[in-house]
């Protein structure tokens, strides 16, 4: 289980038990931390799940699908490192992940 690592809305950092074979939206939304909707379940039909995957970890993550990139563009908070966390499994690589939760369109 690795642990990662989710800043909050508000800039607080909180370390996270995150489960293999999981998505990172399920960790984040499991953990009842954080302001992050996951209105559609990983679905991909929304962008409720969105978060900024830190610099660092960016070249690490799986390739962002046309679908995911359409979405996370529609958003007024689109920047360099914004992912879809439903579309990103926990995986023992991932130890030491650093994300940021996005604002809410």
């Amino acid at each position: 289980m690795p642990e990662i690592y989710v800043t909050d809305r508000k800039g607080t950092e909180f370390p996270v038990d995150a489960t293999n074979g999981f998505t990172l939206m399920e960790a984040i939304r499991d953990e009842g931390k954080f302001e992050l909707a996951a209105i559609c379940g990983g679905m991909m039909s929304c962008s409720t799940c969105h978060v900024y995957i830190d610099e660092n970890w960016q070249a690490q993550m799986p390739p962002m699908t046309r679908d995911e990139r359409e979405l996370l563009e529609e958003s007024s908070h689109y920047e360099p490192g914004s992912r879809l966390s439903c579309q990103i499994e926990i995986k023992p690589e991932l130890e030491g992940l650093r994300v940021t939760v996005a604002p809410e369109d």
